[in-house]
């Protein structure tokens, strides 16, 4: 999965390849561009080489496809179907095959406008492609040394007193732009940076019209639809943000967007039994007028503040500055408008100062709450952006995304439905004494949910044959069954994991994150030490009794 907080490889500029004096390539035909990009080296010796290209790339061919007494015909319609394909330029190499470029290749390149350079017999393509990957490599580094300062420069910003201008101002000056936070009314809270032109300051604001939440009403009988927006403008820019919204795969400047909050946690769901009360409305939106690059972030709190930059220029680090801007000023916003952070404020003080949780958990504004595991898709742990957009979406800000799993509180009266992107698991619904063991049942509830493939699991609070013997009883006789192998954590969970899911090795393996053989030898190993059969129903039934006391 794409980290949204590491910049995306920049491409490589020609020019920079053509400067190497080890490769020894010269330009013979073709526009000198100089912002024609490389952003990989491909080499094919395909006829017809559309299928095979992506874009960007320096194809590389020495000729072995060229027929003989191929004519201009031939090389016309060769260049033509990698300028269709978006290929960036064409480097043929000299010898074995051809002592020379051939004329009607240059001709046919320099028609098409397509950049043609001539490799020399010393320089093998692997060459190239390796002189293509360590330029990409370098402006990398130095996008992620840029990326790095100014995250540290909007940080530092961000703890000023008065913090919103001050991290205006850092994102503008690191983004050679202009930056402006826009309030719920539509109106400047406040700039900073050069002001764009007027038709990109126009654009640009109905961009953010555009990403305002909206309630639908149902018109009167007879009585035209609403307009999208209330003007061309406004209603091409309200396309565009449609088009650029909710998936964490595209936002602006192609960056996967802050989640926003709604009521029920998601774009336009509605609770059960309930009417729809909000239509879905885009996260992030772009546009480019006038040569002026325009990007627009609806900040997560909920509350339709929304975060506007205009640059002359983009590079492939600006929408990570432009991310972490954005959830600084999340968290910023949130503060002058969330009635509960100095309550939240209070209850951390107070939990470091050793008072027990029941005695502060009445200032986090609720009386039972769910426990809620959470581990993304793909093998990446999840980010602080990520951890705090979950907890956005799921309506709490009590989000803990230490190691691979987002542990998040969250009061039982809002509604936890699965999340594009996440496999949940969620405990029932306890007061605050009983937060540690909501946290082990919502770890179970997301082991389980793994090896299923379910996007969410919830930890079953219905009444139990085992509930009619005593508790006392019952943890006595557990604590006696399960001694030989309660000394071991980690038999006692492989066993409770295998028998959840119903003696399947494969999903053992899976929510545990081990190898399958690793779960038989536990599972041998837990048979030898309890003395059992685990073959058997009974036996199997009266050592789940037993797990779920402990």
């Amino acid at each position: 999965m794409t980290d949204p907080m590491v910049p995306p490889t920049p491409p490589v500029h020609l020019q920079a390849l053509l400067a190497r004096e080890d490769l020894g390539l010269r330009r013979i035909a073709g526009p000198d561009d100089p912002g024609t990009v490389i952003r990989w080296a491909h080499a094919s010796e395909m006829a017809d080489p559309y299928p095979y290209l992506l874009g960007g790339e320096l194809l590389l061919s020495a000729g072995v496809h060229i027929p003989e007494g191929a004519g201009p015909g031939y090389f016309d319609a060769y260049v033509s179907r990698i300028v269709a394909a978006g290929g960036a330029a064409l480097g043929f190499g000299v010898a074995p095959v051809h002592e020379a470029v051939p004329k009607a290749l240059v001709e046919a390149c320099e028609m098409h406008g397509l950049p043609l350079l001539e490799v020399p017999p010393r320089t093998t393509f692997s060459a190239v492609a390796r002189a293509v990957w360590q330029l990409m490599a370098q402006a990398r580094l130095a996008e992620l040394r840029r990326v790095t300062e100014a995250q540290q420069s909007l940080a530092a910003a961000a703890a000023r007193p008065d913090p919103l201008r001050p991290v205006l101002r850092r994102l503008a000056q690191r983004l050679n732009g202009w930056a402006a936070l826009y309030a719920p009314d539509t109106t400047e809270l406040a700039a900073s940076g050069p002001p764009p032109p007027p038709t990109a300051h126009q654009a640009l604001t109905h961009l953010t019209q555009a990403l305002r939440p909206s309630v639908p009403t149902t018109p009167a009988a007879g009585s035209p639809p609403p307009a999208t927006v209330g003007s061309p403008p406004a209603a091409a820019a309200g396309s565009r943000a449609a088009a650029a919204a909710g998936s964490r795969a595209a936002g602006a400047m192609g960056v996967p967007p802050l989640e926003r909050s709604r009521e029920w946690g998601r774009v336009g769901a509605a609770a059960p039994g309930k009417h729809r009360q909000a239509t879905p409305t885009p996260t992030s939106a772009s546009d480019t007028v006038d040569g002026t690059h325009l990007a627009a972030y609806a900040l997560g709190t909920g509350h339709g503040f929304v975060l506007a930059v205009a640059t002359p220029h983009r590079t492939p680090g600006d929408h990570t500055i432009a991310s972490v801007a954005a959830a600084l000023l999340t968290l910023l916003t949130g503060q002058l408008r969330s009635s509960t952070a100095t309550a939240r404020s209070s209850a951390l003080v107070r939990l470091l100062l050793g008072a027990p949780p029941p005695e502060v958990a009445h200032l986090l504004g609720a009386e039972r709450w769910h426990m809620v595991h959470a581990r993304p898709d793909g093998q990446a742990p999840p980010d602080p952006l990520a951890a705090a957009a979950l907890g956005t979406a799921l309506g709490s800000a009590l989000v803990d995304p230490a190691g691979g799993t987002v542990r998040v509180l969250v009061p039982a009266d809002h509604p936890v439905e699965p999340l594009p992107g996440w496999t949940l698991g969620v405990s029932t619904a306890v007061a605050p004494e009983d937060w540690p063991a909501a946290d082990t049942q919502a770890a179970r509830a997301l082991a389980r949910a793994r090896a299923t493939r379910a996007r969410l699991l919830r930890h079953g609070d219905r009444p139990a044959l085992a509930d009619l013997v005593p508790p006392h009883d019952a943890d006595a006789h557990a604590r006696s069954l399960l001694a030989p192998i309660a000394a071991t954590p980690a038999l006692t969970d492989t066993l409770r994991t295998w028998l959840s899911l119903h003696g399947s090795w494969d999903r053992t393996a899976v929510a545990l994150s081990v190898h399958r053989n690793t779960v038989r030898q536990r599972i041998a190993r837990c048979a030898a030490l309890l003395d059992a059969d685990l073959d058997d129903p009974d036996v199997r039934m009266e050592l789940w009794f037993a797990l779920r006391r402990t």
